[in-house]
């Protein structure tokens, strides 16, 4: 399975230990096959993520084939939860292969290390771009055809250089990076690679994806005077009849009171 992220990038991948049910298996610690239903391996998914129980998660893990610009690989790889093979620029004479975006943002004004809206004259900016491009690989080659190591000659390439590695992480840290790398305020390049991750993971595993987009990724974790504010809003009554008209019921329904009230509930 392979998806094109960006002009030239890739994420491919490679192979896959586990499924749901190896999530299942390990919480259980049972080898039999078909002891429960699929519903009840669900629940007990659901049950595992949303009280943080991780390790079940942990005997699922993918590896990736990746393709990325640098800047967006060393943001990558401060998430050190991984085993990682990058493509060494000491051994191999890199490719003359650049990102070269469609769009360029501005800075945002709020948020230093963020961008928004467009610059105008994408034209320009991106002829600019070429121009360091080529003039950084024509000094790269005159370096090496001078008989400079590879491992020094590199140094003249620009951060938009692509390159190529493996990634082989377990489920339970991928879930962390995708939920990082997911979020609006990651850098908009990370997240396509992001996404494309995302699609994958959710293949093999739909039932643990289901519960990390329940109980993570679209979920949010409230201070003890967010509570407190929230508190000073709702009735217990009130959010259980909220809670019991979104379908929760029974020990979902008990926790989610909980959370709120928990001497109320």
């Amino acid at each position: 399975m392979e998806r094109k992220v960006l002009d030239k990038g890739f994420v491919r991948l490679v192979e896959v230990m586990g499924s749901d049910h190896s999530i299942v298996q390990a919480a259980r610690v049972s080898y039999g096959e078909g002891t429960k239903t699929v519903r009840e391996d669900g629940a007990l998914i659901d049950y595992l993520m949303r009280h943080r129980h991780t390790s079940p998660f942990e005997m699922v893990v993918f590896k990736f084939h990746v393709k990325a610009p640098i800047f967006v690989v060393r943001q990558w790889f401060r998430h050190r939860t991984a085993s990682v093979n990058e493509i060494s620029g000491r051994y191999s004479i890199l490719k003359e292969e650049f990102y070269e975006p469609a769009t360029w943002r501005k800075q945002a004004k709020r948020n230093k290390q963020a961008s928004e809206g467009e610059v105008e004259e994408k034209e320009a900016l991106s002829a600019i771009l070429k121009g360091v491009e080529e003039e950084a690989y024509r000094a790269y080659q005159a370096l090496l055809e001078k008989g400079v190591a590879r491992e020094m000659a590199r140094m003249v390439l620009p951060l938009n250089l692509y390159t190529e590695f493996y990634w082989k992480q377990d489920l339970h840290n991928l879930f962390h990076f995708l939920a990082l790398r997911l979020a609006p305020e990651a850098q908009w390049e990370i997240r396509q690679y992001a996404k494309a991750m995302a699609e994958m993971v959710k293949a093999h595993v739909p039932m643990a994806y289901a519960a990390f987009e329940e109980h993570v990724l679209h979920a949010r974790v409230l201070s003890r005077t967010e509570l407190l504010a929230l508190r000073g809003l709702l009735t217990p009554e009130a959010y259980e009849k909220a809670l019991t008209a979104l379908d929760l019921s029974g020990s979902r329904l008990k926790e989610a009171l909980e959370k709120v009230f928990p001497e109320e509930a």
